[in-house]
């Protein structure tokens, strides 16, 4: 009774403040519920306040940003894979620095995998350096249908400090300079398809060579990618260090299936985030908004225990050091 006279008048007050105030005033309590308790009992008598709209406009998608020198963007994707001469599947693998349209790689991999992608971004991130911002589509190993659509890779993107940016579904326009590149590809190496792997791969370390120093570009007034690009002065780490956040937010941990628990609810984020620890913020008396590093993922409702997933990693405005 006295939770909901406080309630009734205090309407625009949430759990813990209601508790605040009432142990406060009324000291002979000992012992008051928990605030997801609470919750429930005026969710029961029909005292919730909706969620403010401006909570879900969060999940709008984050605009992309223009690539306004070298390693800014580096754009990422798989060639479809084909069968070569003599019977096996090829994969290529190519990523591109969007500014100067240089192309950093054009691999064959075993599979189209998290693993073997994280070989080959390992391998540039030596030679070249780290992007600031990283562009994919939504499909696997980039993203996933969890929390944020992360993955594993996307994880250690995450933290090492890279951006990930991600196309719309259905819109590889959005990603044109290297689609343009791979029609490029297919017209020059693989139509038709070498006789073996091996071959394969020396049509595309040739066709590689010959787009960044020999092929002039309309986009960049008829000159090479390789006038354009210089190597990145961000450095992959010896290893990547813990996130720190302000003193003001909460440590969470996951535990090896990707499961959190807070307030006396276990939520499901990813296993992506298997064994990885998040920053909680209290952003109202009833929403905690999950940090990972440098990116929000998505708010907690600690009445129900349902979890907001953002669309995609937003940026987050908490200080954070990532990767270094």
């Amino acid at each position: 009774k006295l939770i909901l006279q406080e309630r009734k008048d205090h309407p625009r007050w949430g759990a813990r403040k209601l508790l605040a105030s009432l142990s406060a005033r009324f000291h002979m309590i000992q012992k008051w519920p928990h605030p997801s308790t609470v919750g429930r009992i005026l969710k029961q008598n029909n005292l919730i306040n909706p969620p403010k709209r401006r909570i879900r406009k969060q999940c709008s998608e984050q605009p992309f940003s223009n690539a306004l020198g070298p390693n800014d963007i580096w754009c990422a994707d798989f060639k479809g894979h084909f069968t070569v001469g003599d019977g096996k599947r090829c994969t290529p693998f190519t990523v591109t620095d969007a500014y100067s349209r240089f192309l950093l790689c054009c691999e064959i991999v075993p599979k189209a995998d998290t693993t073997n992608v994280i070989n080959e971004f390992m391998k540039l991130f030596k030679l070249y350096g780290m992007p600031l911002a990283i562009r994919t589509d939504n499909g696997t190993p980039f993203a996933s249908n969890a929390l944020a659509g992360l993955s594993k890779l996307s994880v250690w993107w995450i933290k090492l400090g890279i951006k990930l940016e991600r196309i719309e579904p259905g819109k590889p326009q959005q990603n044109g300079r290297h689609e343009r590149m791979h029609k490029t590809l297919k017209e020059e190496t693989a139509l038709p398809p070498r006789s073996s792997l091996e071959t394969q791969q020396k049509a595309f370390r040739d066709f590689q060579k010959e787009f960044n120093y020999l092929r002039p570009h309309e986009g960049i007034q008829n000159s090479f990618p390789a006038n354009h690009y210089q190597k990145s002065k961000r450095k992959l780490p010896k290893r990547i260090v813990k996130a720190s956040y302000p003193t003001n937010i909460m440590i969470g941990e996951i535990n090896d299936i990707g499961n959190l628990h807070i307030e006396g609810h276990r939520i499901f984020l990813s296993s992506a985030l298997a064994d990885e620890e998040v920053g909680l913020e209290e952003i109202s008396d009833r929403h905690v908004k999950i940090h990972f590093y440098g990116v929000s993922l998505g708010v907690i409702d600690l009445y129900t225990g349902k979890l907001l997933h953002f669309k995609n990693p937003m940026q987050s405005s908490l200080p954070s050091e990532s990767g270094f």
